[in-house]
């Protein structure tokens, strides 16, 4: 396992729904992107365009490897989420964020 997730919540969130919603985030994440060990080098990729575009309005001026790159983060993460949250973010404030190792 080459990332790990960390969920936040709201404080009436037993550790048993915080450890599933972790779960489902992973599964839904990782199946999205087609492998595990694609995650923490397409999420390093995507940051990297953050840096470099930073909160400019879409779209980004981006060549089309790296346009699909972005399209495909951005669902997998969404997907992600949805399985987490729930379609309705039923977690309230709940979100997630991504540690990923150094290359």
């Amino acid at each position: 396992m080459d990332y790990t997730v960390r969920i936040f919540h709201s404080e009436d969130v037993s550790e048993v729904e915080r450890a599933d919603a972790v779960q489902r985030f992973r599964s839904a994440l990782e199946g999205a992107l087609g492998d595990a060990s694609l995650v923490a080098p397409v999420y390093r990729a995507y940051l990297r365009l953050l840096q470099i575009h930073g909160d400019h309005a879409r779209p980004w001026d981006l060549d089309p490897a790296e346009q699909l790159l972005a399209e495909q983060w951005e669902a997998a993460e969404l997907a992600a989420t949805q399985a987490a949250f729930g379609a309705e973010r039923y977690m309230g404030d709940a979100h997630f964020e991504l540690d990923i190792p150094p290359p």
